[in-house]
């Protein structure tokens, strides 16, 4: 099947001799002619004769009957060439490599059709799951994951006796059989050594907390702790009993899989365990003790901001208005998703004046949008698309406060859950900004930051028909803010029931984590099978856990605009694009926001 090289060992034995022949006719035309004729029994296809250009009677316009056979047999030559290496490249695949399959016309409609319903069609979703996820780990990647639960179930102050029962059962007997079993116990996950490589002796010395001092001690180097977070590590363990840290995590879970939760830490340290650690408890400690997360923003939600607007307090009324204020104008929201599903946030940089909301409002409807974003993912999908549209921007909308602020959140608090920013008819004046905020960014980050020009630019993210007209797509949507209702957060009055939700999940959580610890003892013995009925005992809990939090939703989160919008319906189904709103004044209209 090699057509390609079979044709040019019969024109020509070698390249060389089809370069020499290619010159000698560019060159030497009467020698090139010659040779042919006496290698090949070359005949003339074409007589030679004086060719003139129509209406030309000028003697510098007339060939030579020897340049016309050049001009013939050097086209014939390039297209024998041409031919012969076309049929290599179709016919024979360089390396032994086979063919990359095309893509069957279903599965291409499938990936350009945006998702519709998130749990009914991401099942059938056409894409692999990224590496570094659940479902996609090296053997390698899993034990990082496991040194990860270990060292963190040990911040929590939870028993790990199984696991170092396992530890000690591997060691020969001996009279210092007890000392080696502590050594290692150390050496399989390696976490608490200090600085000069000795092990340090975890059971002893304990901190009031009841974490090790060991733990309390790890560090990390400061050209790696951008944010500070070694700091607030080792403040969160003194602030934060083990066990405040054990529910905070399992509150930070949601609808999570804990084990995806863990593995964007990771990732985003490299999969460097204790850099992980670090980051993820100064992201507990952010949640529950500086923004409240939890406990305030997503618990009071919009109907508090719409009370506080009616309060006597000057400064408690204008958090309420500031806050609002952007809900209404539509500074950013969230509608609908890209081509791979991502939940796709919009940002209208023309709407931001510093003037206008505090920056305390500011980060809280930074905070709010963020996590509301997350409640609209469903595996696979783990990231969003942000399009901060540029249109008629000009530097009275430059405030360098939310910029900085957002990039924190999503390095330090939120990482891995950037999938796309699109930056959307940016101006020339953008550019000297641009130079600026790039330099704020870490640099995976800044790899997921594409500039767009036009609608043919989005269109490689978003189908046309699912972006909306402000941005000359073919969607016909606009935003518009629904009011929160007096009576829609009446299911958080009964406190009763939402306790009896929350007695019900700690007891999830504390059986998965029995099970991890029983999963991770399994792996020890490489007992294939114990591990398999166990990943499948803790699979099965998970997902139960997952749909459990569904049901205590309504009573620990307020009713948010996408919750009247019909996007979030309630159980976990999400609907990116409803057809109706579940009030009046839907926003599912030609209208556009004020």
């Amino acid at each position: 099947m090699q057509a390609g090289p079979f044709l040019r060992r019969r024109l020509f034995p070698s390249s060389a001799n089809a370069i020499q022949f290619a010159s000698q006719r560019l060159f030497h035309p009467g020698r090139a002619q010659i040779s042919l004729r006496c290698s090949s029994n070359y005949t003339p296809l074409i007589k030679s004769r004086p060719i003139t250009r129509p209406f030309s009677t000028s003697p510098s316009h007339r060939r030579e009957p020897s340049q016309a056979a050049s001009f013939w047999t050097i086209t014939v030559t390039l297209i024998l060439l041409g031919a012969g290496s076309w049929l290599q490249n179709k016919f024979y695949n360089h390396g032994d490599e086979p063919l990359p399959a095309s893509i069957p016309p279903e599965l291409q409609k499938n990936l350009d059709e945006p998702f519709l319903g998130v749990i009914e069609t991401l099942k059938t979703m056409p894409m692999d799951l990224p590496p570094g996820t659940v479902g996609n780990l090296t053997a390698e990647q899993e034990a990082k994951l496991q040194e990860f639960w270990v060292l963190l179930l040990k911040v929590c102050g939870v028993n790990l006796d199984a696991i170092e029962q396992q530890q000690s059962g591997s060691e020969t007997p001996s009279s210092t059989s007890q000392e080696k079993e502590k050594k290692k116990s150390k050496r399989r996950f390696g976490l608490f050594r200090s600085n000069d490589g000795e092990e340090e002796d975890t059971a002893s010395d304990k901190t009031s907390n009841g974490v090790t001092s060991s733990l309390a001690s790890i560090n990390i180097a400061d050209g790696d702790d951008k944010y500070g977070q070694s700091k607030e590590f080792q403040q969160a363990l003194v602030d934060m009993k083990p066990e405040e840290i054990r529910l905070t995590l399992w509150e930070m879970v949601k609808h999570d899989n804990p084990d995806s939760l863990l593995l964007r830490f990771l990732r985003a340290r490299k999969w460097d365990v204790k850099k992980a650690l670090v980051m993820f408890i100064s992201t507990l400690r952010w949640r529950l003790l500086d923004v409240k997360l939890d406990e305030d923003i997503m618990k009071n939600g919009e109907l508090h901001a719409l009370n506080q607007t009616k309060s006597s307090d000057p400064a408690e009324k204008k958090l309420g208005e500031d806050f609002l204020f952007q809900m209404r104008q539509g500074k950013s929201f969230l509608h609908g998703v890209d081509k791979l599903g991502r939940p796709i946030c919009v940002v209208r940089v023309r709407l931001h004046r510093t003037a206008d909301q505090d920056a305390e409002a500011l980060d809280r409807f930074t905070v709010y949008t963020i996590e509301s974003a997350r409640m609209m993912l469903a595996p696979p999908v783990e990231t969003a698309c942000i399009v901060f549209d540029m249109t008629d921007f000009s530097l009275a909308n430059m405030d360098y406060h939310p910029v900085k602020y957002m990039i924190k959140c999503f390095e330090a608090n939120y990482p891995e859950c950037l999938g796309v920013v699109l930056i959307h008819k940016a101006p020339w004046i953008f550019s000297g900004i641009w130079n600026i905020i790039k330099g704020w960014l870490d640099p995976v980050v800044a790899s997921k930051i594409q500039f767009t020009k036009n609608v043919q630019d989005l269109e490689k993210f978003i189908p046309k028909d699912r972006i909306m007209k402000e941005l000359d797509g073919d969607e016909n949507w606009a935003y518009k803010y629904i009011e929160a209702q007096p009576d829609e957060n009446k299911p958080m009055e009964d406190t009763a029931k939402r306790d009896e939700l929350l007695a019900e999940r700690r007891q999830l959580s504390e059986e998965i984590q029995g099970l991890t610890i029983e999963w991770i003892s399994s792996a020890m013995k490489k007992d294939d099978g114990a591990i398999k009925a166990v990943v499948n005992k803790r699979n099965e809990l998970i997902e139960r856990l997952r749909v459990q939090y569904w049901e205590l939703d309504p009573y620990v989160r307020a009713t948010s605009l996408y919750d009247r919008l019909d996007v979030i319906q309630g159980g976990g189904k999400i609907e990116f694009y409803p057809t109706a709103s579940k009030v009046e004044g839907n926003a599912l209209s030609d209208e556009k926001a004020e």
